[in-house]
């Protein structure tokens, strides 16, 4: 079968996935989207309740908006800081009904397995010109085979959350532990409050996933006197968590560190640092969680907010590239690296640099980050674009990418997601502003300069991490 009258594959219906649907549209290629969740933005859903960093204009894709606006739609305004269900139902929902992807758009619809059709990954004859099989779990309960000329993964990492042990593993007791474990950000205040009201929640991470939760849990407690905040870090200070206060670049960032700092100061968060979780024991009670030194902690619920890593099992049979330390593209790996960016920029990259080793295949998004949690939405738009017009066989306008970055400021850590995510509710009486000017933080969106994308590095560890 010729991969010219083939469809691409795009893994995953969220932001990224969709604009990569955009694009090959606009670049005369079939995109087939599928699409694990019951809708687009399956995973944004879980999150709703969070409100991003970055305003509207750096959250929407340029190819995405150019269909949209066609069938008469509304742009939010750019300022606005959007929710994860605005995200949704001002975006994502009406790109997705609209009749150029809905019909190309298979919810329901988890990827079991990516590779060549005919060959597995040892084998390299005529690799290149063979089309690829994407075997897929349908909503029927039907598992088929999908023969496909390119594929771009676009599926995030949402599904696999990092182990709350300090070893890459999970704690001893953790996996008999997973009823007394929640999402990474539940909605403590909302549909999940039942769940945490009057309980012992304990709060595992440094980020702002972890900060959020704090704050909607002391907003809750002043509901249900009874429930009890405790927060745990691996670190010996939570000074980057609080982060730049009034000298953020962006000032809802910085409202959030503030706000959290006061909460531990006055007690009503119990924070224990250095503490490195080596085992759970689950009581008829609740939970007994284990440090390293020895120290416990007693709990009804556990938050983790340790981060994510990208789900590569699917992807087993294919020839990848990647760094061995963050499992992103090699050459992207060491430019986001944590364990050494604390902020910095990263160079403009588009398919050149995402390729792998099995041509026509692409990692975008958020996954193509690997276990980096510094990732905007308007990097993986820019990376769509560039894979899309690779598919296409325009190499110049493949490698023509331009993501202008501004110098960081103050930076944050160990975030339990990109650094888009997320912003908490703003308190009775704050006045949040989405403009987030000119000026330069960590993650900060200023104006585009040039051509090009604002984004940035963020949350890198540091020597008391």
């Amino acid at each position: 079968m010729e991969k010219t009258s083939l469809p691409v594959a795009v893994i995953g219906a969220g932001p990224v996935g969709l604009a990569a649907a955009a694009h090959l549209l606009e670049r005369g290629l079939e995109p087939l989207v599928f699409e694990a969740g019951p809708t687009a933005g399956a995973a944004i859903e879980e999150w709703r309740h969070i409100r991003l960093f970055s305003p509207w204009r750096f959250n929407i894709d340029a190819a995405a908006v150019r269909l949209l606006e066609a069938s008469g739609w509304e742009a939010p305004r750019p300022t606005a800081l959007p929710y994860g269900g605005e995200l949704i139902d001002n975006y994502l929902a009406p790109l997705a009904a609209l009749p150029a992807l809905a019909t190309r758009l298979e919810t329901g619809a988890r990827v079991l397995a990516v590779t060549r059709q005919g060959m597995d990954k040892t084998h390299v004859r005529n690799r290149d010109t063979t089309p690829f099989t994407v075997r897929v779990l349908h909503s029927d309960g039907e598992t088929r085979d999908h023969t496909v000329a390119a594929v771009i993964d676009a599926s995030g990492t949402w599904s696999t959350r990092n182990p709350l042990g300090t070893s890459g593993l999970p704690a001893i007791g953790e996996e008999a532990a997973a009823a007394r474990i929640s999402s990474p950000l539940p909605d403590v205040a909302g549909r999940d409050r039942e769940a945490f009201a009057g309980k012992r929640v304990l709060v595992v991470g440094a980020g702002h996933s972890a900060a959020n939760t704090l704050l909607n849990l002391a907003a809750l407690a002043k509901e249900a006197p009874e429930t009890r905040i405790l927060w745990a870090i691996r670190g010996a200070s939570p000074s980057k968590t609080y982060g730049g206060g009034d000298a953020d670049g962006l000032p809802a960032r910085g409202q959030l560190g503030a706000r959290l700092r006061r909460l531990v100061e006055a007690g009503k968060i119990e924070l224990h640092t250095g503490f490195g979780i080596s085992s759970f024991k689950s009581l008829d009670s609740g939970v007994t969680v284990g440090a390293v030194d020895g120290r416990t902690l007693e709990a009804d619920v556990v938050v983790p907010c340790t981060g994510f890593r990208p789900d590569l099992d699917m992807l087993r049979e294919l020839r990848l590239n990647l760094d061995p330390a963050v499992e992103a593209p090699m050459e992207l790996g060491p430019l986001i690296d944590p364990e050494f960016h604390s902020c910095g920029t990263v160079p403009p990259h588009g398919a050149k640099l995402l390729a792998h080793p099995d041509k026509d295949f692409y990692i975008v998004g958020m996954k193509s980050y690997g276990r980096a949690p510094t990732f905007l939405l308007a990097t993986g738009y820019e990376q769509v674009r560039s894979v899309a017009a690779a598919l296409a066989g325009d190499r110049e306008a493949a490698d023509t990418v331009q993501l202008e970055l501004p110098e960081t400021g103050v930076c944050s850590t160990d975030a339990g997601t990109s650094c888009d995510v997320p912003a908490t509710r703003p308190a009775a009486g704050t006045v949040e502003t989405g403009e987030a000017g000119g000026e330069s933080g960590c993650c900060a969106a200023p104006e585009p300069v040039l051509v090009g994308f604002p984004t940035g590095l963020a949350h890198g560890r540091s020597a008391e991490n």
